[in-house]
């Protein structure tokens, strides 16, 4: 869309300048946003139809100033796609794809009406009307090889938007069925960055006496947010619900047969240190109460079947 725009002169405040020229150089670094260079270009001539004394000014606050976003998926080779799907949405047009499938391991074709371009943490997405799915669904433009613009006008139902359309899915595979309450208890080590962040728009938190902290959360879906409380180790359980737990439970039994043998060779070495440690305790001891506390050990020994015999 080669097309160029003069804007009319206007009043800007000091802040709204700074805000625009660090917003656009920085989500305009290839690293941050991709595909959105233009930014930083558009922030340079900004910053040079100012006049000269707050140039300076504007120009060592904004270097003071960074934004690091977490890693995102470059998209390299995708520049074309990405500028064809801009198009087709401001020309409201429908496109045909070539996309690649994960589950399948395989390309496939789909016709397709787009209504949004979407970045979200790592990448940006397609949202739109699939032939083949019939139905709504994302595509990750990564994963999209080619682009074919077409004749078809696209009508974006009105009632559509983002939030209608994820519901309240942890990031944005909201799943069929009905919404899940779920309850997480985080140790004190990580409670407090836990609670610092809005990590849902349903989520609610509540400390604990002993520093823990109760996590409450309305999800469309369990899968995705499974990922995150792995995340986290022993420091988070799930309380509920109880299909949540299990689904934990499966990837930690998983992970133990990956680390079956570092498993073995920690127990190993717990064992050898405690029998260590407990050699150690009885040479301590002088010769004659070494063989009393041999001696309380196999009545200790002897005694426990009884006991447990007893039901004690």
């Amino acid at each position: 869309m080669p097309e160029t725009f003069l804007l009319p002169p206007e009043e800007f405040r000091f802040e709204e300048v700074l805000a625009l020229l660090v917003l656009c150089y920085e989500l305009g670094d290839e690293r941050n946003l991709p595909f959105f260079t233009a930014a930083r270009s558009a922030a340079l001539k900004l910053q040079s139809s100012l006049p000269l004394s707050k140039q300076e000014k504007l120009r060592r606050a904004a270097e003071s100033i960074e934004i690091h976003l977490p890693q995102t998926n470059p998209l390299l080779g995708r520049q074309e796609v990405f500028q064809r799907l801009l198009q087709a949405l401001a020309e409201r047009r429908a496109v045909r794809i070539r996309y690649y499938r994960l589950q399948e391991g395989q390309f496939a074709l789909t016709k397709v009406s787009p209504y949004r371009l979407f970045f979200s943490r790592r990448s940006w997405y397609l949202i739109g009307r699939s032939s083949v799915h019939r139905a709504v669904r994302t595509f990750n433009v990564g994963r999209i090889q080619e682009v074919t613009l077409l004749e078809d006008r696209v009508r974006v139902p009105r009632r559509f938007s983002l939030d209608r359309y994820l519901r309240n899915a942890w990031h944005l595979i909201p799943e069929p069925g009905r919404d899940r309450q779920v309850h997480i208890r985080f140790g004190p080590k990580v409670a407090t960055n836990v609670a610092e962040v809005t990590w849902h728009k349903t989520q609610r938190v509540e400390f604990r006496p002993d520093g823990s902290l109760d996590f409450y959360v309305k999800v469309s879906g369990l899968n995705e947010i499974s990922w995150w409380i792995l995340g986290y180790g022993d420091q988070a359980e799930v309380l509920q619900p109880p299909e949540l737990r299990k689904l934990i439970a499966r990837h930690i039994g998983h992970l133990a047969q990956i680390y079956q043998r570092e498993i073995e060779l920690l127990s190993e070495s717990s064992e050898s240190s405690r029998q260590h440690g407990c050699r150690e305790c009885v040479d301590s001891l002088d010769t004659g109460k070494q063989g009393e506390f041999s001696a309380s050990l196999r009545g200790a020994w002897i005694k426990r079947p009884q006991k447990e015999k007893d039901g004690s």
